[in-house]
């Protein structure tokens, strides 16, 4: 019986884990207007990622948000060869905005959560 419910508890505490994923949409303008479009997922105790694409390019990054840290920064990859910094600030722990100066010196625009997937 002991063995059974520790098996149930471990078993409760993985599902509860894996519900703290939580996805939302992303919305990118670059300089020239140019949109991506795409998702940011966080995941419990591991930080978050993103794609977006244009249907061309697809770009990609990770970044460790912490509880406490409102403005996070991260490196971003592109499969056109760019690259870039960006810089988010969380208005909630599923929705911001925030900005990524890119290899090139364009600096790109975007939004994550709701209104993201307004524009």
């Amino acid at each position: 019986m002991k063995r059974f419910i520790q098996t149930i508890s471990a078993l409760a505490l993985g599902v509860g884990l894996s519900a703290c994923d939580v996805a939302y949409p992303v919305t990118v303008i670059g300089d020239n207007g140019m949109t991506f479009r795409g998702s940011a997922t966080n995941t419990f105790l591991e930080g978050g990622s993103f794609h977006a694409t244009n249907g061309k390019s697809v770009c990609v990054g990770r970044y460790q948000q912490y509880q406490d840290i409102k403005t996070v920064s991260f490196p971003v990859n592109c499969n056109n060869g760019l690259t870039g910094i960006g810089t988010a600030h969380f208005d909630s722990a599923t929705r911001g905005s925030g900005f990524v100066t890119m290899s090139d010196g364009s600096r790109w625009q975007f939004l994550f959560g709701k209104g993201a997937a307004r524009i």
